[in-house]
């Protein structure tokens, strides 16, 4: 590498890194006043009101949760970790003190769904059927339907089979395949399901009128793409998934607000933040294609550090899911592509 394009390497890790801090430095300024938001003094889940109906509720470090609410039932989207279940309540009931209508699985993993069987327990699949005076025939036909008491689990199929084969939906589970569908709370709210992505039963929520989509573990300002290949997890399909957010969203002027994004982590984003994540990792796929090409093993992709200008973003080298890992993945999935289009040929 020459003395310039070193000297510019070196410019771009520290702009990011700047960037970065800066970006958390605002964050922790939200953070902290969302407390006033919902006026949430008990719970360390703070609360952010979005825009429209919804409210992102962040549980510090860990998980993002949105909560759409109407004029009779509330509509949660993924429950964050179990033993945050009381404090995540709390943090609703901020909010509004209606019943939970259904509860939204983007995923099938732990730190999404932990919460489903405390806060089904907030909530009735028919909201306020056992209110005073209600006819008492809509709680029975509701009981005999199968529709237990609680608020209904919901989530595709194949995000679903997996919450109810490690017995982590207290209640009845609606699932939907490809075609996906509507609910309404005086609000279109349309569910996607975006295949062989995260994994193959990741779920975007979009709430069309408040211009809010809840994307899981599709995208994070923090982190490279968590990708599960045991699970039908592929970059390929997170990229597919980036240009279907574009899409829908609208931006406000200079690419800053209009449609909001509330990722599983991090913070708040907007379409000019989805956009970079797609362009970065189109960028480090390509990098490491070429290198595959070459014929380069994994040691020597590693060594080249295809990633290494947007490492000081997304790139941890702690915890379940690292920059190594990342790099791994992609490789593996970028072999075995050139393996298969070999066979074509």
């Amino acid at each position: 590498m020459s003395a310039g394009l070193a000297v510019g390497a070196f410019q771009l890790r520290v702009t990011r890194a700047a960037l970065l801090l800066f970006a958390f430095m605002v964050w922790g300024n939200v953070a902290a006043g969302a407390q006033q938001d919902g006026d949430n003094n008990n719970s360390r889940v703070n609360v952010l009101h979005v825009q429209g109906n919804v409210y992102m509720l962040d549980e510090p470090g860990l998980n993002n949760i949105s909560l759409q609410v109407g004029e009779d039932y509330i509509i949660v989207v993924d429950a964050g970790e179990a033993e945050l279940g009381d404090e995540l309540i709390a943090a609703i009931r901020s909010v509004s003190n209606k019943p939970i209508l259904f509860i939204a699985n983007t995923s099938s993993d732990a730190d999404h769904i932990g919460g489903n069987a405390r806060l089904s327990k907030e909530g009735w699949a028919l909201p306020n059927a056992d209110a005073p005076g209600r006819d008492p025939a809509v709680s029975a036909a509701a009981i005999s339907g199968k529709l237990q008491e609680g608020a209904v689990i919901i989530g595709h199929k194949n995000a679903m089979n997996r919450v109810i084969t490690g017995n982590l939906a207290s209640n009845t589970s609606v699932t939907y395949g490809d075609e996906g569908f509507q609910l309404y709370n005086k609000e279109p709210i349309l569910f996607y399901p975006k295949k062989a992505a995260h994994s193959d039963g990741d779920t975007v929520v979009f709430f069309r009128d408040s211009e809010v989509l809840s994307v899981g573990e599709l995208f994070s300002p923090i982190s490279y793409p968590v990708i599960d290949p045991n699970e039908g997890g592929s970059v390929a399909g997170i990229i597919n998934a980036m240009n279907d957010l574009i899409s829908l969203m609208v931006p406000k002027e200079n690419e800053e607000g209009g449609t909001y994004v509330i990722p599983g982590h991090g913070w708040l984003c907007d379409r000019n933040d989805i956009v970079n994540y797609r362009d970065m990792l189109t960028i480090i796929r390509g990098r490491i294609q070429d290198m595959v090409r070459k014929g380069m093993k994994l040691p020597q992709v590693k060594a080249a550090q295809p990633s290494f200008d947007y490492d000081p973003i997304y790139g941890p080298t702690t915890g379940p899911w690292t920059t190594d890992k990342f790099i791994e993945t992609l490789y593996h999935e970028v072999a075995n592509d050139k393996v298969q289009q070999g066979r074509k040929e």
